[in-house]
């Protein structure tokens, strides 16, 4: 599936559950990222990541500071990798694709992403071990 393909169905509500996965999840983020300023791409991306979780029926997977971290992340590896594609921008940051809570437990504790204000909200990080 094109980059163009992906986006739209991702928006017109055709992209199944199964088809946005992890890695999805980061190719969508990159892909907003690289065609629109920062706050523009993070407001679309959640937006439209609410919309998806409503028609799967699974709401309780929307988190907000989790969305915010890892856009924000994108953002900041974009700005340092010099990627035209979303598969070298793969390639060159593979710590991206893998492990996600072992990224999240670098930045957050566990008990501040597990409290309801960060599903709401975005919360900074608080355990910055990295």
């Amino acid at each position: 599936m094109t980059d163009e393909e992906f986006i739209a169905a991702f928006e017109d509500g055709t992209l199944g559950p199964d088809a946005f996965d992890h890695r999805a999840h980061v190719r969508l983020g990159w892909l907003y990222l690289h065609e629109m300023p920062a706050a523009k791409a993070i407001e679309r991306f959640a937006n439209g990541f609410r919309t998806f979780t409503r028609r799967c029926n699974v709401e309780d997977k929307y988190h907000e500071t989790i969305t915010w971290f890892y856009l924000l992340l994108i953002a900041d590896r974009q700005a340092r990798c010099a990627a035209d594609t979303f598969d070298s921008f793969a390639e060159a940051n593979p710590d991206l694709l893998t492990n996600s809570k072992a990224m999240l437990a670098r930045y957050y504790r566990s008990d501040t992403l597990q409290a309801p204000v960060a599903r709401t909200y975005f919360v900074l990080p608080d355990n910055l071990v990295a």
